[in-house]
């Protein structure tokens, strides 16, 4: 795939690159950010390449917006630059939950840590789903504890969108639970704990947790084909 590379380094320190976008360390008017560049692909005609950037970070924008209106903790959103394609947002200092877990496999679980992170995972998908807004990509990388207030944050809205259907939400868990037995099987059944703090905080959840058992079942079906 190529990719257009110019003229990054102005963003800051290089800290992730993926399919859709690079992320940088960087400043903004004083303070400690994150910027997230959209890069043009090669391979699409400018000037729909371009529209389609744009259309994608505005999406971005709104959902991580919204998001925080429906009291889920995000980074904060300072500016969205359509000509170079970022979206530039607070720094937030602290180990992702994937650290987290990862350490308690090496160093033994603290449960107490384990059953607070779980229960604001549930708290906060919940608040997403019953504001119709699906994450997307619920990966234990995408979710952050603050290190002054152990409060966890959600990141990376890139694929986000908003839908009702309880299929939706129920996919959105689904990616959640396998992401969780394919990295953290050490932890236990975390995902046991996440959907008792689900239950909590949806007013829907009865739906989308029925449909998360079907969801389940096609999921093992295709793993037994494949």
């Amino acid at each position: 795939m190529e990719v257009d590379i110019a003229g990054t380094e102005s963003f800051g320190l290089l800290l992730k690159q993926g399919a859709e976008a690079r992320v940088f360390e960087s400043n903004f008017v004083g303070r400690k950010s994150i910027v997230k560049e959209r890069f043009s692909k090669k391979y699409r005609h400018p000037l729909l390449d371009s529209k389609l950037t744009i259309k994608r970070l505005n999406a971005e924008a709104r959902c991580m917006t919204k998001a925080r209106r429906l009291g889920v903790p995000t980074p904060v959103l300072y500016a969205v630059d359509p000509l170079l394609h970022t979206l530039t947002f607070e720094y937030v200092d602290g180990p992702s939950v994937k650290e987290i877990l990862l350490d308690f496999g090496l160093n033994g679980i603290n449960g107490e840590q384990l059953d607070d992170v779980a229960t604001q995972i549930g708290s906060a998908v919940g608040k997403l789903h019953d504001g119709g807004l699906i994450h997307g990509d619920l990966t234990t990388s995408n979710m952050i504890v603050r290190s002054e207030t152990n409060q966890l944050v959600l990141i990376d809205f890139g694929l986000s969108f908003t839908s009702t259907l309880p299929e939706d939400k129920a996919v959105d868990l689904y990616l959640l639970e396998r992401a969780l037995l394919s990295m953290h099987s050490s932890c236990g059944n975390v995902m046991d704990k996440i959907l008792a703090s689900y239950r909590k905080s949806s007013k829907q959840w009865s739906s989308t947790l029925n449909k998360l058992a079907q969801v389940r079942l096609r999921g093992r079906k295709r793993t037994m084909i494949g």
